[in-house]
């Protein structure tokens, strides 16, 4: 990781954690305590890689039109908030890079992650948007803190240890320009921020650091895409309340922000400055089959095919995989695929859930095994070697078109969108399509 100037020179500031700690053990001749640890990230399946047929294919068109879709809900706003996408967890399975360039150039104001390492990406990336680091840890030493600084990157805080620690590696710095963070308010989702009892210390803390400065207060709704209401116009109450005190304190000019993509459609109260979607952003509904009004029509971004690699017939009585799960109730033809639940493809769906085949879908019969599944085409004429198979997304073939959509896997594996997109392993390569 590095960063890159106009002359090819680079600084010791200019460093990367790692390459600090390589500089550290080179003048020491020992490695320290600090430079025994190294960030190692494991890198993601390229498409020249790729052998296997299963990738994931990234529609950047739908990605754009459901940015704009996002945009035309807050333009009759009396003053639109603007839109810092989420972009945490290699954006939601999506890859961040790629994804930030597209949307960055289709006119997103700023950028979300919850991890420093994260934001580093996309720095390096070549990304110029405010980018807000919501997790909170910025490491256990002073290099975190100093990458946040050089690479031009906002910090969230939420106790008075993390301001002072700031503060003092700014101080360090001799910045000439006050150093902006932005405050986090815990209002009732109990995970990260500062409560209203300890709010009090931390303006104390604050007023002890002018080399900080308050740029923007925030906080994360708990039950926007739930059926009650209630619970998030509490937070919201509570929001404001430590809002008063804040202004009531000397931060006037922050920007504030609570919307994720739920709240951005249901609650437009919930507003404010900058809004955060993240699911929305990749076609899926925050609210899952639950029908709201007036969410916009949303485009599924992510796409994950694959091909049988393999046929055979079997008699009935004859039983399939591990475990022997499923047994045959009549002469059947059998189609393996190269996709199975180390690349997330759950395994619960196991004898319930499809992929499709020539715009059919076709059960998966047996369990789901570490790289593989069959499927029971018995009822798809003209099957054959190579014939393209669609775990998550649209297909239209010789037999129909259907479409198995992230919210239809969330239901029968018992879970959430988030969770489908972000489980698609790094060894599925992506493809960037662009129609």
């Amino acid at each position: 990781m590095t960063a890159s100037f106009n002359d090819g020179s680079r600084t010791k500031d200019a460093l990367s954690i790692d390459e600090r700690a390589e500089a550290r053990e080179s003048d020491n001749g020992a490695p320290s305590e600090a430079s025994a640890t190294r960030v190692l990230r494991p890198r993601r399946a390229a498409p020249t890689d790729a052998i296997r047929p299963t990738r994931a294919e990234i529609n950047l068109a739908h990605l754009r039109h459901n940015l704009r879709e996002l945009g035309r809900t807050l333009a009759n706003d009396e003053s639109p908030a603007q839109i810092w996408c989420v972009l945490k967890a290699d954006a939601y399975g999506h890859g961040a890079p790629a994804v930030a360039r597209t949307l960055e150039r289709a006119g997103m104001e700023g950028v979300c992650v919850a991890l420093l390492e994260e934001a580093i990406e996309l720095r390096e990336a070549g990304i110029q948007a405010p980018i807000l680091v919501m997790g909170g840890y910025f490491g256990p030493s002073r290099e975190g803190i100093e990458e946040l600084c050089a690479r031009d990157l906002t910090p969230v805080v939420y106790d008075r240890g993390q301001i002072e620690r700031i503060a003092s590696v700014v101080r360090a710095e001799q910045r000439q320009e006050r150093f902006g963070i932005h405050l986090k308010i815990d209002t009732g989702m109990g995970r990260l921020g500062v409560s209203p009892n300890e709010l009090d210390a931390v303006l104390d803390a604050l007023a002890a650091a002018p080399e900080l400065c308050v740029t923007g207060v925030m906080t994360h709704l708990a039950c926007a895409d739930g059926p009650d209401r209630e619970p998030t116009d509490e937070q919201l109450r509570r929001f404001e309340s430590a809002r008063h005190r804040l202004r009531r304190a000397g931060h006037q000019g922050s920007a504030v922000h609570a919307a994720n993509s739920a709240a951005l459609l249901r609650f437009p109260e919930a507003r404010f400055d900058i809004v955060r979607p993240g699911l929305a952003l990749f076609g899926a509904s925050p609210f899952g089959d639950t029908l709201v009004p007036n969410v916009p029509d949303f485009k599924p971004v992510m796409r994950v095919r694959s091909e049988i690699v393999a046929l055979r017939t079997i008699e009935a009585g004859e039983r399939l995989g591990y475990g022997h799960t499923w047994t045959a109730s009549s002469r059947s033809l059998i189609a393996t695929v190269p996709i199975g639940y180390a690349d997330g493809l759950d395994r619960k769906l196991s004898n319930l859930g499809h992929l499709l085949v020539r715009g059919r879908r076709a059960p998966i019969v047996g369990a789901v095994s570490m790289d593989l599944v069959m499927l029971d085409v018995t009822q798809h004429p003209g099957a054959s070697i190579r014939d393209e198979a669609v775990f998550m997304g649209a297909q239209e073939g010789p037999l129909g078109r259907d479409a198995i959509t992230v919210e239809q896997i969330a239901q029968q594996t018992g879970t959430v969108a988030w969770e489908v997109m972000t489980g698609i392993s790094r060894r599925v390569p992506r493809f960037y399509r662009e129609p």
